[in-house]
């Protein structure tokens, strides 16, 4: 589930990306937090700690800054594409006990049985969590699966306290088949195999 994680930042009343670009200088990252009918905070947080917090997919946050402290998910991250460093974050501020929309990232444990091979059809599920419950990942089992098999969306374990918020319940998920390379690799052994069995059968 989320974790809650605390970063210490600054009010920032300054714009522009040479201001943008002289945070970054000096290890900060500019960040907003909207939130719905008031006006965005405008912050800069540091870059390390930050960077390090955004590994956990759906925090929660809680950033204090300028006397204020505010709980937040994260909304958009912009990344410079060369460098790879952060450029900016875009927060959404929520309340406690508040449910919202997350994309959780779909992981595949176990083995299929046999030669297959189990393949994520869909990446990320949307569901719809309390915010100091969300999730960070959701693992579908697929040991023992033999191939042909599908699991369906109406099929997946959701972590407690959490509920699929998408439409078509029967679309695939993961689905569990042998690749048509193992397949063709198989078939192309059995003659030779068939071959080297002849000799044994022609000598007895």
């Amino acid at each position: 589930m989320a974790n809650t994680i605390s970063l210490n930042g600054e009010a920032r009343n300054e714009f522009g990306k040479g201001v943008a670009r002289r945070l970054r200088v000096a290890g900060k990252i500019p960040a907003t937090i909207y939130a719905g009918g008031t006006e965005p905070a405008y912050l800069a947080l540091p870059m390390r700690e930050t960077t390090l917090a955004l590994r956990h997919t759906n925090a929660l946050f809680s950033i204090s800054f300028d006397g204020q402290n505010k709980m937040a998910v994260v909304k958009d991250v912009q990344k410079n594409p060369v460098k790879r460093i952060i450029e900016h974050i875009d927060f959404l501020e929520v309340k406690a006990g508040e449910k919202i929309d997350v994309e959780v990232p779909v992981f595949v444990e176990g083995q299929p049985k046999g030669a297959a091979v189990a393949f994520v059809d869909i990446q990320e599920l949307k569901v719809r969590a309390d915010v100091a419950n969300l999730p960070e990942k959701i693992v579908v089992n697929v040991e023992g699966l033999t191939d042909g098999t599908k699991v369906l969306l109406k099929d997946v374990q959701m972590p407690e306290g959490a509920e699929l918020d998408m439409d078509d319940l029967e679309e695939s998920v993961v689905t569990v088949e042998v690749p048509e390379d193992a397949t063709e690799s198989a078939e192309a052994a059995a003659p030779a195999a068939a071959e080297a069995a002849a000799p044994a059968a022609d000598a007895e």
